[in-house]
């Protein structure tokens, strides 16, 4: 397992990778690692001959300073995750590695409407940033293959409309959502629920289950309006469930192709899932 903290570094590996001619996966994370980033290691793994795992935590991203300061950092444990399932490369790098003062990251995007609805309408701001940076790191490691999770599902809609609009030379790999065995997505942020939240929080994933049975017998709307109910139980505080078309995150109707998203207060920690319907 090799640790990179400077691009340059980083880049004189890969170089000799792809002069050996290995082809080259890579999983862009935010750290505070488990079982779902894993699995996507372990897909890069099995569909390449050289797999990266970044770790930064993304400042451009977060529309709050309070939620950046909040997110977990675990670099230890990270790095002790990646080599269990033999990772071959880990990128860590400070801020001014990824945004020096030198180059001009500023992406120019026509995303239409895709981040403008669900996350977009409560974190202003954060589709841009995540887009910058996830095209800085496919700048940084030009990888044949890009894995990242369904969990985020708007996340790496974005990132499919960014490789098609710029036309970059990189097949995208959408891993399944890693789930607990109550239900529960996992995601870095569960770690901050009070043990009263986390045993209340799979009602997210039923709710999802429900609206999918709900589909063809319900209208719509009305499975939307009935699923907020759901989730408003006390100390949850949902912002939203919307079933969208999966290729445009507009609203659609059975037969579009449609995925179920949410996102929930539990107590001060929000959670986000989604559910493929159709």
């Amino acid at each position: 397992m090799f640790v990179f903290k400077t691009r340059s570094d980083l880049q004189a590996y890969l170089q000799s990778r792809r002069k050996q001619g290995s082809k080259i996966g890579f999983t862009p994370t935010m750290g505070a690692l488990h079982e779902g980033h894993l699995s996507l290691i372990q897909l890069s793994k099995r569909e390449n001959d050289c797999s990266v795992c970044s770790i930064f935590v993304n400042p451009t991203q977060f529309n709050d300073p309070k939620d950046l300061e909040k997110y977990p950092r675990t670099p230890d444990k990270d790095l002790a995750l990646l080599d269990s399932v033999g990772t071959e490369v880990i990128f860590m790098p400070p801020v001014e590695e990824i945004y020096p003062p030198s180059v001009d990251t500023s992406l120019q995007l026509d995303l239409g409407q895709l981040d403008q609805v669900l996350e977009g309408e409560f974190r202003p701001g954060h589709f841009k940033g995540m887009a910058q940076v996830v095209k800085r790191l496919l700048d940084l490691v030009n990888p044949n293959n890009l894995y990242m999770g369904q969990k985020d599902f708007q996340q790496i809609t974005i990132v499919g409309a960014m490789i098609r609009q710029l036309n970059l030379p990189v097949r995208l790999v959408r891993g399944d959502t890693l789930r607990e065995a109550d239900g529960l997505a996992m995601s870095s942020r569960n770690v901050r629920l009070s043990a009263e939240n986390r045993a209340k929080a799979p009602v997210i994933y039923q709710t999802l289950q429900w609206a999918k049975n709900r589909l063809g017998s319900m209208d719509i709307q009305e499975i939307e309006a009935v699923a907020l109910q759901r989730l408003s139980i006390p100390d949850f505080r949902p912002e939203y469930f919307r079933i969208v078309r999966t290729d445009n995150l507009q609203s659609g109707q059975k037969g579009d192709g449609l995925v179920a998203c949410v996102a929930c207060w539990a107590g001060d920690v929000r959670l986000i899932d989604n559910l493929i319907l159709e």
